[in-house]
């Protein structure tokens, strides 16, 4: 039981604001959670975790459910462009001896599993809601809501993405999300059976890899140099993505882009990341996930990171004296491993737009992953 908080408002319905409803009502703390889409959906394609994620999932309680729904294995295979396998990078089993190092889902799948654990947990959910105001005072927090209700809590958690609301409200001259110079374009297609872990094709211009997400499905994922952050019609996202593919010989690939279609799910993201220098809370208004650290694909751990971030306040706030304390904690616990995150994989991007060190991109990734299964 918390000594500092009893009733919390989580603004934002996404992987973090979920994961920090469940984890403060272990902790005997009311919850109420408002997400903006009354849908509650979850866009995009196929995910990839690694085994900092499953570790996080395991204390949540919704690693059985991932394992079930989605798909775990061990390494990266590297390929030449013409096929040729190069190497494997190994994924340690952060979570356990029992779980595979790294694996995918589709987005809505796993946003799917988080909502029924949220309400399982308890958690007073109204979708189709955001907050118009929040004015604070010593004792507490009032806020006003789009349905016309107004409550007070003792803690309002901002979760609210990478364009957050509540960040604009907290700190209107924080940074704004910045563009990274590349894109990410995303599909999901048959997983065929030699594709039974994540693979990567390293061309001189384009990385194609593929990643299963069920014991069927298996998702594309492939990153696009793009000095400007330019409008793509969808109604050319498919003949683009062909196009893009058409320079890696490798047969698996080619059979790949013949069954690109309409069918396939392409996305298209151009790529922004977003570090919020510390401090992520003001009073009684604390901000996590991609509000304050939102990062780029190329660590696979912009989920992770934000999830992670749910486990430690919840953690803090169980058994700090007061609030201020429990959060300044818990940004201090957060901080380097954020920032760490965000600045290499910013750096991986910048290496493979400008054709870069391949050592230096090697020791980036190993260093991060050393430092990601360290606990939290």
């Amino acid at each position: 039981m918390s000594k500092v908080v009893k009733r919390v408002l989580v603004v934002g319905g996404g992987f973090s604001g979920m994961s920090a409803a469940i984890e403060l009502r272990k902790h005997g703390i009311e919850v109420e959670l408002v997400e903006v889409d009354p849908g509650w959906r979850s866009y995009g394609a196929g995910i990839s975790l690694g085994g900092a994620t499953f570790r996080a999932f395991r204390q949540l309680g919704v690693l059985d459910d991932f394992i079930r729904e989605g798909y775990a294995a061990d390494g990266v295979k590297l390929y030449m462009p013409n096929g040729m396998k190069m190497g494997e990078l190994p994924t340690p089993r952060i979570a356990g001896p029992d779980v595979p190092g790294s694996g995918a889902i589709m987005r809505p799948v796993l946003a799917s599993i988080l909502a029924k654990a949220t309400r399982a947990a308890g958690v007073d959910v109204r979708l189709g809601c955001t907050f118009t105001s929040i004015v604070q005072d010593a004792e507490g927090v009032e806020v006003s809501f789009t349905d016309g209700q107004r409550k007070r809590y003792d803690l309002v958690v901002g979760s609210d993405g990478l364009y957050s609301k509540v960040r604009e409200h907290l700190f209107p001259d924080a940074p704004k999300p910045k563009y990274s110079g590349q894109a990410v374009w995303r599909a999901v297609l048959p997983r065929p059976p030699e594709v039974k872990s994540v693979m990567m094709w390293l061309g001189a211009k384009v990385k194609p890899g593929v990643n299963p997400v069920s014991k069927d499905q298996m998702y594309l994922f492939l990153t696009e140099h793009r000095p400007t952050n330019d409008y793509v019609d969808p109604a050319t996202f498919v003949d683009h993505l062909r196009s893009l593919l058409a320079d890696i010989p490798a047969p698996l690939v080619q059979s790949i882009r013949e069954q690109l279609d309409e069918n396939s799910q392409v996305v298209f993201r151009p790529l922004e990341g977003l570090l919020q220098p510390q401090p992520w809370h003001q009073g009684r208004v604390v901000l996590i996930g991609d509000a304050v650290h939102a990062t780029t694909p190329h660590m696979a751990s912009g989920a992770c990171i934000g999830i992670e971030d749910a486990l430690v306040l919840a953690d803090e706030l169980s058994r700090g004296e007061t609030i201020e304390a429990s959060l300044k904690s818990f940004e201090s616990r957060r901080w380097e491993r954020c920032r760490m995150v965000v600045e290499n994989s910013a750096r991986l991007g910048e290496i493979e737009i400008s054709g870069g060190n391949k050592e230096e991109h090697g020791i980036i990734m190993r260093d991060t992953m050393i430092a990601l299964a360290q606990p939290i």
